[in-house]
């Protein structure tokens, strides 16, 4: 029967149900063996983690806290990592080569200095047998590197051979970012609402530092992302209105200049500073808490404001991590994939 599945602004329906393999009446056992093995292969879900990545090591954190809730709720499943950005992954592969890095680091994981673009992830696990995948973006909001990701899966699932059984997928699905994408049987409302539950630990040490908690994200200059951080805000003030909670971006709106308009207008002058990012890389380590003039800790400074920054990312912190192992759960079942 035929399933329908829905990727970003596109419905399309899925392929047909695999042909069952017709055994051979004679094998040896070594063809038997094959045989299960293939079985075996063919009946698993994987999943691609594809997050932008990080050069920075502390950066890693942030992937590793997510992998480790996708390990966590599906123990059984072949899960692979995957860098979406061509320059991080260059970085890495350059850092690979240097035989006197990996002796100074060894502490880098295979996976990282190994790390594969989100593609080839896809193609390594369907040659190896695997045509139910769900591909979980490690994105904050569903903007320009997700939609990008988007048009890869979307591509890929349309794939049509001339015989059925011979098509390199069965379901090819993309989950959602942390606060959530357009899906008609899913509210990205609700989606951001759960993500600001899952900040209420940033919330009470604000209240115990009693501070105003300025987050830091990306942002982009191009895609109109800004309000998902302004409802996201919006909503963290409503689950705790005695501590005023506000994010900003690094590239677009809105920005340090508006964050700044509405901390002039209160009565407090603390500000716990953290990266609204899954990762704390260059970013929060040079743009939010550097010493350099232009950082957010140096603007808010000269502001007047006592400013402690914590270069903790989001997916360090184990209940925001675990929104994603939940995105995949729900892409997963919308699709009718099994993941163990």
């Amino acid at each position: 029967m035929v399933r329908d599945f829905f990727i970003p602004d596109q419905k399309m329906a899925l392929c047909l149900d695999l042909f069952p393999i017709i055994a051979l009446s004679t094998r040896s056992p070594c063809t038997d063996m094959t045989l299960q093995q293939n079985k075996t292969e063919h009946g698993k879900a994987a999943i691609v983690l594809a997050l932008f990545g990080s050069t920075v090591q502390s950066g890693l954190r942030g992937i590793y806290g997510v992998e480790a809730a996708l390990r966590q709720a599906f123990p059984a499943t072949t899960i692979s990592l995957a860098f979406t950005s061509n320059q991080v992954r260059g970085i890495w592969q350059e850092r690979a080569k240097s035989s006197e890095y990996r002796f100074l680091h060894p502490e880098i994981r295979d996976s990282i200095l190994q790390i594969q673009g989100p593609l080839a992830a896809i193609a390594n696990l369907q040659d190896r047998g695997y045509r139910d995948i769900v591909v979980q973006p490690g994105h904050i909001v569903a903007a320009e590197e997700y939609h990008d990701l988007a048009s890869y899966v979307r591509n890929l699932a349309l794939i049509r051979t001339m015989k059925p059984r011979w098509q390199p997928f069965k379901r090819l699905v993309l989950a959602k970012p942390a606060l959530g994408a357009y899906n008609p049987r899913h509210s990205y409302s609700a989606d951001i609402l759960t993500a600001a539950e899952a900040l209420i630990a940033d919330v009470n040490l604000a209240r115990e530092r009693e501070a105003i908690l300025v987050y830091m994200g990306h942002g982009n200059l191009y895609f109109p992302a800004g309000g998902l951080y302004l409802e996201c805000a919006a909503r963290m003030r409503s689950l705790a209105p005695d501590t005023p909670t506000f994010i900003g971006t690094v590239e677009g709106f809105p920005g340090i200049d508006e964050v700044l308009v509405e901390l002039r207008r209160q009565p407090c002058k603390r500000v716990l500073l953290k990266p609204f990012l899954l990762c704390a890389g260059d970013h929060a380590h040079r743009d939010m808490a550097g010493d350099a003039p232009d950082s957010w800790k140096s603007i808010l400074t000269r502001e007047g404001f006592t400013v402690e920054a914590i270069a903790r990312g989001l997916g360090e912190e184990p209940e925001f991590a675990a929104l994603f192992a939940r995105h995949t759960a729900s892409a997963a079942a919308d699709a009718g994939i099994e993941l163990l």
